[in-house]
């Protein structure tokens, strides 16, 4: 399977879909996430767990609005997600502001043996505290 169906999944399936059993379907088990942890995020699978459960807590309307490759090298793919929800529920603190969200991520995997073994992740994090009212504009 192709690194960017990998990340088509997570984001169709796993985090708007909720379905966390397939973290062990499209993960090796020794998974290293080299983005930034969400505070109390533990390492490997159960991050990934962790993460998906925060964001859907926060955000449980969650939908990917669009996903576009950006690139594909060997065993590296890339891609450029668009995010929307509502802020109905408490993250990393913040309480529910009940605003409507637009966020983006650019993410890169490497895939071993058909399964997501390494990622990194930059997330418009800025844009996101402004829209639920943590930064002024």
């Amino acid at each position: 399977m192709a690194g960017s169906k990998l990340i088509e999944r997570f984001y169709k399936e796993i985090l708007e879909g909720g379905n966390l059993d397939l973290i062990d379907e499209l993960a090796t088990d020794n998974l290293i996430d080299h983005e930034q942890a969400l505070p109390g995020q533990p390492p490997g699978k159960e991050g990934a767990r962790f993460f998906v459960n925060a964001i859907r807590a926060a955000f449980p309307d969650i939908k990917v609005k669009t996903i576009e490759p950006a690139l594909a090298d060997g065993n590296l793919e890339a891609c450029h997600v668009v995010l929307t929800g509502t802020h109905s529920g408490e993250m990393a603190g913040v309480p529910a502001s009940g605003n409507s969200v637009e966020f983006d991520s650019t993410d890169i995997i490497r895939v071993e043996d058909g399964k997501v073994a390494e990622h990194w992740g930059t997330t418009n994090n800025l844009s996101l505290m402004q829209q639920i009212g943590v930064v002024p504009q």
